[in-house]
């Protein structure tokens, strides 16, 4: 390899400038209140917020910590206090058909009023209905009605018994009804006396018993005419004088709602309905039957007809509702109707029609985890249909799916004004783009946030104010200078790279909770580096059992690596393995054997399925690179394997390429190579190494397996030199460089 270059210790790790931190503790840093290093995410945010065409709800991305629900909500607050106040939604009853019931859109804050209002005049009714009905110009009127009706009758029954008296004819009420006897002399003949009548005498008296009978049958045959007229009259009266008393409650209505249009038509179909149900109203005081009030058919319940089911009403201080829903289930996205047991069966009525996530969020911003939402039986698709729709349709999973039958409801649906913030993960979004063709329909805007930002003096100045703010917000222990640049470093090393810092504030918050601890236990006053670096090191301690299980194994020779001598067609590589959260290295020997053959290069790894399409990709690149580099003019005459001993895993990526090419180069040409260097790197079909992944963990594992063998000072490990910048290295292998026992080296081909 040519170009080799042994790194200064200066290389190895980015310390924090002291001097460039001008404060003391933390408490002396002023409020970092401006979101840092997401610049573009804010964009997206703004433009997603401020456009108001259909479909340009947000979707943001990112892992999971960066704090996208605090920044987005902190936009969104601001935003929400500009826009105007939203409406409130009511759900009134449908009189024409109460499976149906009829939805108001009321102005801010008259939701509340009109249900009040409402109730007060249920309340007026029953006291005014009855007054009105226990009057002395009703019940005159009344007994007018019934005298009528009783004169009537007995003038009818009077006409007849005169004419019967005339002719001599008795007209008797008996057990049966009415009936005839002949008279004499004011008196009723007996039937022995009757039988002694001339017969021309009887035969009169038959024909005018037939037709008084018959006058008899037609009186009789009127009365219940009579009755119902009356009836019909009182009827009148009743509504007339409801009608007296309910028009006065509701004019006031009229006048105090008169813009409303939907409330006036509801107050017309309120007025018709008291009117033709007033005997509710007028027996309010008798108690109700116990039986009738279990089956839903007492009197009591008929007022709900005449409430209002204030379904989202706003009496705050009337800004665009901001409303983050945890629980996005479909009836928690879409709202639901509810149903009470009476007798065994489930009934309900649009008292029982309860707001969801969207109603609430109506007028303003729903906030919603994409994940969330995407386990939750068939609320995404609820979710894109109201948005679609641009109207919100409460119906039952029950009802959908055909599971139940009973009573339930088909309230009007309502009109949908709302921007929807979806948050997720980036592969996520990817998926929903690809797989879910009304996505990218519904969701024109994302915001990508990113999990890491420029590392200079001034980023650093405005992550120390970062660290600040969350240390008071969190009421910690203030941190001093050197705790706060040991945070800022450990940032650095949780992104793998010495000119950038975290933007994962879950991480770096928990490390300062936990730095805090331990100065706690430690009986300081402040935070110091010493107890950031014992958080670190706890931190560390918590999660890496298998690394000191990997690396006993080692020790003990189980797994077979060589950190001096050197070895024909044998080199250390250098792979990472991340448990969770936590990552380490470890090295691994790779071996390559060679013979007579056309210039193959065969993977064992890929031969027996061990190996990942990137690491085969990698050993074909090698194959390439062999072939241009040595069989120009004619073919390789060799054949050649390779392999990661004691290797019971998959093998992926291509950071072991530059090793192999020096194993096969070795075993080619019967050199050997020194085992005290671990090698990493990738490498193109020109020759040159190229970057990889986890480079801290990689050389620091290395180092450990090393400093448990004995540091002998010749020991180290080959790097790419675009790694360089990403080098954040623990302080015991920087102190053991700086002190010759081991070495870093930086290679470009």
């Amino acid at each position: 390899m040519t170009e080799q270059t042994r790194l200064p210790v200066g290389a190895l790790y980015q310390h924090c400038d002291l001097d460039g931190l001008d404060f003391e503790t933390t408490a002396d840093l002023a409020e970092q209140s401006a979101i840092l290093g997401q610049d573009r995410a804010l964009d997206a945010l703004r433009f997603g917020v401020g456009i108001q065409q259909s479909g340009f709800n947000l979707y943001v991305l990112g892992p999971p910590g960066l704090g996208k629900l605090t920044v987005v909500r902190q936009y969104l607050e601001d935003k929400a206090a500009e826009g105007p106040a939203p409406d409130d939604w009511c759900y009134v009853n449908n009189f024409d058909d109460a499976n149906r019931p009829r939805v108001l859109r009321l102005p801010n804050g008259m939701g509340a009023q009109l249900r009040q209002d409402m109730q007060q005049f249920v309340e007026d009714l029953l006291t005014a209905v009855p007054a009105a009905f226990e009057s002395d110009e009703y019940q005159a009127r009344i007994k007018e009605i019934e005298q009528e009706f009783h004169e009537r009758q007995e003038q009818a029954f009077s006409q007849l018994k005169d004419r019967a008296e005339k002719e001599q004819i008795a007209l008797l009420h008996t057990p049966g009804g009415f009936a005839f006897a002949p008279m004499r002399d004011g008196e009723v003949i007996s039937p022995d006396d009757y039988q002694k009548l001339r017969e021309s005498e009887q035969q009169r008296i038959e024909q005018l018993v037939a037709e008084l009978q018959e006058q008899l049958r037609a009186i009789l045959r009127q009365v219940p005419q009579w009755r119902k007229e009356t009836r019909a009259r009182v009827k009148q009266l009743n509504r007339d004088t409801a009608m007296v008393v309910v028009s006065h409650e509701v004019d006031e209505l009229r006048e105090r709602y008169k813009q409303q249009e939907d409330v006036l038509s509801c107050l017309d179909a309120v007025e018709k309905d008291v009117v033709e149900h007033v005997d509710d109203f007028r027996h309010e005081e008798e108690g109700e039957n116990p039986l009738l009030s279990a089956l839903g058919t007492a009197r009591q319940p008929s007022y709900r007809r005449y409430q209002v089911n204030v379904l989202v009403g706003h009496t705050d201080s009337g800004q665009a509702p901001i409303i983050y829903e945890d629980n996005p289930t479909h009836s928690n996205l879409v709202g639901r109707v509810e149903h009470q047991a009476q007798m065994g069966a489930l009934l309900t009525d649009f008292t029982m029609i309860k707001p969801g996530a969207l109603h609430r969020a109506n007028g303003g911003y729903l906030i919603l985890d994409a994940r969330k939402v995407l386990v939750q039986p068939y609320a995404w698709e609820a979710l894109k249909r109201a948005l679609q729709s641009r109207e919100i349709r409460i119906q039952s999973l029950g009802e959908m799916l055909s599971l139940i039958s009973t009573v339930s409801l088909e309230p009007e649906p309502i009109a949908l004004d709302v921007k929807v913030v979806l948050m997720g993960e980036r592969l996520l979004y990817y998926l929903l783009c690809e797989y879910d063709p009304e996505f990218a329909e519904l969701f024109k805007v994302a915001a990508d946030f990113d999990d890491r930002m420029r590392r200079d003096a001034q980023s650093t100045q405005l992550y120390a104010r970062l660290i600040g703010t969350l240390v008071r917000k969190a009421d910690l222990k203030p941190f001093d200078r050197g705790a706060v640049a040991r945070v800022i470093e450990r940032s650095a090393r949780m992104v793998g790279d010495a000119r950038k810092l975290s933007a994962h504030m879950g991480q770096i918050t928990d490390l300062l909770h936990e730095a805090n601890h331990w100065a706690a236990q430690n009986g300081h006053d402040l935070v110091r580096r010493d107890d950031v670096q014992r958080a670190i090191d706890e931190q560390i301690h918590r999660s890496d059992r298998i690394r000191e299980r990997v690396h006993e194994e080692i020790h003990r020779g189980t797994v077979l690596i060589d950190v001096s001598g050197a070895r024909v067609g044998q080199v250390n590589g250098l792979s990472v393995m991340q448990l969770g959260t936590f990552m380490f290295g470890q090295p691994s020997r790779i071996s390559a054997t060679v013979r007579m053959g056309e210039g193959d290069v065969v993977d064992i790894e890929r031969e027996v399925e061990l190996g990942g399409p990137i690491h085969s990709k990698a050993v074909m690149i090698l194959s390439s690179y062999l072939g241009a580099r040595y069989a120009m003019s004619k073919p390789l005459s060799l054949r050649a394997s390779l392999v990661f001993e004691q290797s019971y895993g998959m093998i992926e990526g291509d950071s072991a390429s530059v090793a192999e090419l020096c194993a096969l180069l070795s075993a080619a040409g019967e050199v050997p190579v020194k085992q005290s260097l671990a090698v990493t790197g990738s490498i193109n079909q020109h020759g040159d190494v190229q970057a990889i992944g986890g480079v801290n963990e990689k050389i620091e594992g290395f180092f450990d397996v090393c400093k448990a063998r004995g540091l002998s000072g010749e020991q180290g490990v080959i790097i790419p030199e675009s790694n360089v910048e990403h080098l954040m290295l623990r302080e015991d292998v920087v102190e053991a460089v700086d002190r010759g026992e081991f070495h870093v080296f930086a290679v470009k081909t």
